[in-house]
């Protein structure tokens, strides 16, 4: 939703912020962030990301050269009528939501669980495997 007035001065922001805060333009978008709580489980790493009011089939999630991206895209419109007894000419609503993630190179993607419940997204990933080093003998001739 937009915000149609500035922040107004807060004790617990500088005087900066302040001044800052002149200069944004009257009518600005306010952003929303993908809220994510990261666990440490036994086997592996437990995300869980707050996507309320996104269906299943609007979720993405992909995972790319050790990156794991997240997304979701949500539109709504049409012409129908109003609510609360008015009539819409035309009704437009969309969102967009991007966040990334590393995870490293040696995370199969067939290993990565993916569960949509009650507007939040729970992954799951292993934790990778340490390296293991091997020694050889060579010999000097």
């Amino acid at each position: 939703m937009k915000r149609y007035l500035p922040e107004r001065y807060d004790e617990t922001k500088s005087l900066f912020d302040a001044f800052d805060s002149l200069f944004k333009p009257l009518f600005f978008e306010e952003t929303r962030e993908m809220r994510t709580d990261i666990s440490e489980t036994e086997n592996g790493y437990r995300l869980d990301i707050e996507m309320p009011g996104f269906k299943k089939n609007e979720i993405s999630v992909s995972l790319d050269d050790g990156y794991l991206n997240v997304s979701g895209t949500k539109k709504s419109g049409g012409e129908s009528g109003g609510a609360h007894g008015g009539r819409y000419l035309r009704k437009e609503r969309s969102e967009s939501f991007r966040r990334t993630f590393f995870v490293g190179d040696d995370v199969p993607e067939e290993s990565i669980k993916a569960k949509y419940e009650d507007g939040v997204l729970c992954l799951t990933l292993p934790k990778s495997q340490p390296k293991q080093v091997r020694s050889h003998s060579i010999a000097i001739e």
